[in-house]
């Protein structure tokens, strides 16, 4: 197994992480560095992580996941998890996603903040909670599906399912994560979830309202997207291998 951190200026959270994981599971962990302007190379390289890799200029969020899931399936990884190195969601939940995949039950895992009370307890901000359940329901609706949520930053994936989607052609920004969710429910995956609490604290990576907007309007765009490739037959460019 394999986990991959897309960092960015987590000089302040990423010891933390780290020292959370369960290296007896860990097989190799993949850092990358998104250009940040603070320490965040250093330390990984402080820490002892053996596979860095550092954006010579931004590439942004699902440009920095692209070199992850990239690096990870180079090495061989048979299961890639994505954790955030922000310390908002706590890596002690991967034995439990990791099983799910290993045993053949589910090939993808999400850590899920809204199943139980996890999100508004941990301190989201009840906008972004809103934003959110509007926006699951929505695509439920359109991608014919149950998931308590799609925003997630905390995935498990076999790398089959990996190589089987095609990621490279998703976005480079946050919608990146929403499209690999719709390429994986159109090729006829299954995702489990598990309950996940979660921390929103001034380290934590988070977007402001204005990249919120134009992510919800990317979310929207994919389902819809989804929604017609998957029941009138028009072709997008995601969602052709």
């Amino acid at each position: 197994m394999i986990i991959v951190l897309p960092a960015y200026n987590a000089e302040k959270t990423l010891l933390k992480t780290y020292n959370e994981i369960p290296l007896d599971i860990v097989d190799e962990i993949v850092l990358v560095d998104d250009n940040s302007t603070d320490k965040t190379y250093q330390i990984a390289q402080e820490i002892g992580i053996k596979h860095i890799i550092k954006h010579e200029e931004n590439l942004g969020y699902g440009g920095n996941q692209k070199s992850c899931y990239n690096k990870a399936l180079e090495l061989g990884a048979d299961i890639v998890v994505m954790l955030h190195p922000d310390y908002q969601y706590t890596p002690k939940l991967l034995h439990s996603m990791c099983y799910l995949i290993a045993n053949d039950v589910y090939p993808v895992v999400l850590g899920s903040r809204i199943l139980g009370k996890g999100a508004l307890n941990g301190g989201m901000p009840f906008y972004k909670y809103v934003s959110n359940r509007v926006l699951t329901l929505t695509q439920n609706i359109l991608m014919n599906q149950k998931l308590s949520e799609y925003h997630t930053g905390y995935r498990a994936f076999s790398s089959s399912v990996l190589m089987d989607i095609a990621f490279q052609k998703n976005s480079d920004d946050f919608v990146f994560d929403n499209q690999m969710l719709a390429q994986i429910f159109y090729e006829g995956y299954e995702i489990a979830e598990i309950t996940c609490p979660t921390k929103y604290f001034e380290e934590a990576s988070s977007i402001n309202f204005k990249r919120s907007v134009t992510y919800g309007l990317g979310v929207l765009r994919t389902s819809i997207q989804y929604f017609l490739a998957k029941n009138i037959g028009v072709k997008n460019e995601i969602f052709k291998k």
